[in-house]
Parts: C-alpha cells; sequence; structure tokens
C-alpha cells in the first residue's frame, strides 16, 4: 500500500529513522551492562533492555515500511479552485462566525498543533472537492456544523 507524503513530511520521517538508528549503541550497551550483573532470570534491568530494543527494532521498521511505500506529491500540481490534499483552506463557522485556517494533509503528516488535519477526517472529507464562497455541511461529534469555505491557498 502507498503511502503519500509531501517533500517535507518524507524528509521528517528519514530524519526519525536516523534517530532511531543512532540510539541502538545506547541500548545495546544497556543489554550489555545488565548481562554482566549476572542472572538473567531474574534481572529486571536486563528485561527493561531487552523490551527497549524490542520496541525501537519495531519504530524502526515500522519508519522503513512508511519510506519504503512513500510517494511524494508533486506540489507543482496544485491549484487554489477546488479544495485538495496540500492547500490551506480558511473556513468560517456560519453559526458563530469564528474563522480557522488548516492545511489538508495525508494521516502520517497530519498534526493539530501546526493546524495540519489529515485527509481521512470528517472537516478535510467535507471540505475536498468544495469552491471558496460554498458552505459545507460537517458533522462533528456535536452534531452537523456549516462551514464557508472562505480561502483556498497553494
Amino acid at each position: 500500500m502507498a503511502v503519500y507524503l509531501t517533500k517535507e513530511g518524507y524528509d521528517k520521517k528519514m530524519k526519525e529513522l536516523a534517530e532511531l538508528e543512532a540510539q541502538r549503541p545506547a541500548i545495546k550497551h544497556a543489554i550489555a551492562e545488565a548481562r554482566d550483573k549476572g542472572d538473567l532470570s531474574e534481572n529486571a534491568e536486563y528485561d527493561a533492555a531487552k523490551e527497549a530494543q524490542g520496541l525501537l527494532e519495531m519504530k524502526i521498521a515500522q519508519t522503513k515500511e512508511i519510506i519504503a511505500s512513500a510517494r511524494i506529491i508533486d506540489d507543482s500540481k496544485l491549484n487554489t479552485e477546488i479544495v485538495q490534499l496540500l492547500n490551506t483552506v480558511t473556513i468560517k463557522n456560519t453559526a458563530n462566525g469564528m474563522t480557522m485556517k488548516y492545511t489538508i494533509v495525508t494521516e502520517n503528516e497530519a498534526n493539530l498543533r501546526e493546524h495540519k488535519i489529515a485527509s481521512n477526517t470528517p472537516i478535510a472529507q467535507g471540505l475536498l472537492g468544495h469552491k471558496i464562497g460554498e458552505v459545507v455541511p460537517i458533522k462533528a461529534p456535536a452534531g452537523v456544523m456549516n462551514f464557508e469555505i472562505v480561502k483556498i491557498e497553494i
């Protein structure tokens, strides 16, 4: 299954992989130290170090899998006619007038603190394919909310 990433997202995954792999020597050292302390059957320090090693290797494998199946999205083909992946969209809640600005990204790059929402979220799904000026009903836990698309940017 292909994983779609922006160039920025791909670079972030590569950096994450390098950081994870850089942790390997420290964990190997912790395992060796715990092993030197004697009886492994009752050595909680050894068990903890081995568990940390297993978790690290799992994270490395998952990150490598994402990188191997990554397809980088060509942002030169983006436009602002309709809402699409990688657009930054300013929307206004028609009930209270509050405006919000989100960038629609792939689920691997979503980060609400950075106002990046995954394309599979209800808000993004409701906005995709619509134009500036359209009012779009979006199902939220509090019920259906109407948002007007105010601006679409690249």
